[in-house]
């Protein structure tokens, strides 16, 4: 379990990491001679941290023709390692919504990951960068249910865009390190990996309507610098600091190329702690963030002379707050493993909850959680089922302000309040790095609660969403 000890050594090392920062930031690139054996490195995943996980891959299955050439042997060995993925899927919402009907949409991802002291003899420096080539028919969450929760975690606007585009340097122990360039905060920030699987998992809502843009989160970045502090394998510290606004992906930052850095910061901080599997073979994790917007809100209610926005005599200029902020908990823990089962085999479970300020964002208490089901259907290790849920709830003072126009106006408008979806999906391993994915979710109270516009005085109606994903993976 999480023990006491454990936050306590937490709170004893800021001012060795501020120490080790300076230190890191002084010290010139080591160099090494660069060794080319011809071969794929085959050094363990501890005395390189920096790599990123590697999912199986439909290179296993392709034989001679999953490397033509040896291509990919040759970079990798030269320490430039490159990954495609490809998912594509239909959605449709058979009841409910304002639009009933199906949607194609697919994202193609191309990464490369570079270890300089393979290429270079940089030690402790690597590199990254990907780019998306997103193509759709149409947002199924903005134009069948006009909902705050994510349908599918790939839908963006259709583009061809840089993510990310960094570099990282590792102290020599590997314990600390400083990741500089365009970034996103999702792919590290407010995450659980139990829960990876669903369509629905995504950047939470409370995050991607409260912030500018939607935030640094798929499929936007922005540029900004991250430092990593990992002691021991029990625990890690995250800080970072962005550009608080990515831009619009639709109009603003269409490419990913448009480097903002003249908006107000955005701060995000998190503590990690982890148990490994021990005697009963069940690891945990907790991880406790927070993050703090520098930039000015508007308020959902008042304006700038204390009077309700939806008074008739109100100027219309919402009252503007210094700042916004957030705190949140993620837990995933692996309940059950099976005798003789691999590391992710068995039942796992995972539980996200936030609060952000309730007058000045449209969001202010988020939770979901959810279980995971792996290698535990008979004849099939591979595949993995899960169930999860989500609850989205609207601010304070956003439900007041719909309150407010009932009483101030002689048309009926409907009060908002949550959001909630539940999904259940099954993941079936077709092949080494290939997967197909039906999916079901249904969603309560789409947008909150919010009009119709087709009918008005009544709630859009909640109903159910049918989805086929495939992944492949090389």
């Amino acid at each position: 379990m999480i023990s006491m000890r454990m936050i306590a050594r937490w709170r004893l090392g800021p001012a060795r990491m501020v120490a080790a920062v300076v230190a890191l930031l002084a010290a010139n690139p080591a160099r090494s001679d660069p060794v080319d054996t011809g071969a794929v490195d085959d050094r363990p995943a501890q005395s390189a941290p920096l790599e990123p996980d590697r999912p199986p891959s439909i290179q296993t299955s392709l034989g001679t023709f999953g490397d033509p050439g040896g291509v990919r042997r040759m970079l990798a060995a030269r320490g430039i390692d490159y990954n495609l993925l490809y998912t594509n899927e239909v959605l449709g919402n058979v009841s409910g919504g304002v639009r009933r009907g199906a949607i194609y949409a697919g994202k193609f991802e191309t990464a490369v990951t570079i270890d300089f002291d393979r290429l270079a003899g940089w030690t402790g420096w690597s590199g990254f960068a990907n780019i998306f080539q997103i193509h759709d028919t149409g947002g199924l969450r903005d134009r069948s249910f006009q909902r705050l929760i994510t349908v599918s975690n790939i839908e963006a606007y259709p583009s061809t865009r840089l993510s990310e585009l960094w570099l990282e340097r590792a102290s020599d122990d590997r314990h600390l390190s400083l990741r500089i360039g365009q970034l996103v905060a999702d792919g590290e920030f407010f995450s659980s990996e139990t829960g990876k699987i669903f369509l629905s998992n995504d950047w939470p809502t409370i995050t991607g309507a409260n912030l500018p843009s939607g935030g640094p989160a798929y499929p936007i970045s922005t540029p900004g610098m991250r430092l990593r502090w990992t002691p021991n394998a029990s625990v890690s510290g995250l800080l970072a600091i962005f550009n608080g606004d990515p831009g619009d992906q639709a109009r603003v930052n269409r490419t990913g190329l448009n480097f903002r850095l003249n908006d107000a910061p955005l701060v995000m901080g998190e503590v990690q702690l982890r148990t490994s599997a021990g005697p009963d073979g069940l690891g945990r994790s907790l991880k406790l963030g927070g993050y703090r917007h520098f930039g000015r809100f508007d308020d959902y209610r008042y304006d700038r002379t204390g009077l309700a926005l939806a008074n008739p005599r109100s100027s219309g200029a919402a009252h503007r707050h210094t700042g916004t902020s957030g705190a949140y908990a993620v837990m995933d823990a692996h309940l059950y493993r099976p005798a003789g089962g691999d590391e992710a085999d068995g039942i796992a479970a995972y539980a996200r909850l936030s609060t952000s300020p309730s007058d000045r964002n449209l969001i202010d208490l988020w939770a979901d959680g959810g279980i995971v089901v792996t290698g535990m259907v008979p004849g099939r290790p591979k595949d993995v089922f899960g169930l999860s849920f989500i609850y989205a709830r609207i601010g304070g003072n956003a439900r007041r302000y719909d309150l407010d126009r009932i009483s101030f106006d002689t048309e009926f408008h409907v009060p908002r309040s949550y959001e909630a979806t539940i999904e259940a999906t099954y993941q079936f391993a077709v092949a080494p790095g290939w997967t197909i994915q039906p999916d079901i979710q249904y969603v309560f109270n789409p947008g909150g609660g919010t009009s119709d516009p087709l009918r008005p005085g009544r709630r859009i109606k909640g109903g159910a969403v049918f989805g086929l994903r495939s992944t492949l993976t090389y």
